[in-house]
């Protein structure tokens, strides 16, 4: 009797594994993970390079919440952009981008930069606002001084230290601010982002409401920002200017 060739027995193979596929049980299409660069849903997105330190729903994270309409009336979307492919340099915010190492495609980011502006943002409320430049760099260019730590001093015990306490190390109502761990984590631009729009998820106030009828001058938020940055301490294996740097938040 003669027993059938190698490749008879790959065609018997073969067939029954294609008839397999009736079988319950059997993964679908729709079942397999999808390819990273093809993920084209701003709530996956989200939920997967973002919720970690901003919350689930854009508030109450680590990091500054983004789903806050005075922080996407101050930010700009080429801004949003830049800090999400390129991270912050010295801080925790993560570089995403593909060029910068990370997983995101340019066309993600901007999924992720158009759902927070849909979802998130309301230009109408502060239609009539004058909002404080977003930068130290946009400050210094309409005219402002460059921060001063000493001036900051002062501005701090004016508008800050009744909640943070008057060395920033914490008080009744806030905990510290000018805490060398918290300080090593965060960019001058992220400070100057919290002093200006506040934490509203956390009950602190934006820039407008620190003392009754008195907003912050934009030169008292650069000052402000100069002193805290000033209570920065060397952080061992780290160059002294990293966490330093102005980034964007």
């Amino acid at each position: 009797m003669r027993l059938p060739s190698v490749a008879v027995w790959l065609g018997v193979i073969a067939a029954m594994l294609a008839g397999c596929k009736w079988m319950p049980g059997r993964p679908t299409d729709a079942d397999r993970p999808a390819i990273p660069s093809q993920v084209k849903d701003f709530a996956a997105l989200y939920s997967e390079y973002c919720a970690g330190c901003h919350g689930a729903d854009g508030r109450l994270g680590a990091a500054l919440p983004l789903n806050d309409p005075l922080y996407l009336a101050l930010v700009s979307d080429d801004a949003l952009r830049q800090v999400t492919v390129q991270g912050v340099p010295g801080t925790t915010m993560a570089a995403f981008g593909h060029d910068a190492g990370g997983y995101l495609t340019d066309e993600q980011v901007d999924i992720l930069v158009r759902g927070m502006r849909t979802r998130w943002a309301r230009p109408q409320q502060f239609a009539n606002v004058a909002l404080p430049p977003y930068s130290s760099r946009a400050a210094e260019a309409s005219g402002e001084s460059p921060g001063n730590p000493q001036r900051g001093q002062a501005a701090y015990a004016t508008y800050c230290a009744r909640c943070h306490g008057t060395d920033g190390r914490g008080g009744e109502k806030a905990g510290p601010i000018a805490d060398p761990s918290y300080l090593a984590l965060v960019s001058d631009q992220a400070l100057r982002t919290t002093v200006i729009v506040g934490r509203p998820d956390l009950e602190m106030p934006d820039w407008r409401n620190r003392a009754t009828g008195m907003p912050m001058s934009a030169q008292e938020i650069s000052d402000v920002v100069a002193w805290l940055a000033a209570q920065r301490e060397p952080v061992a294996g780290r160059p002294p200017t990293a966490a330093a740097r102005e980034g964007t938040s």
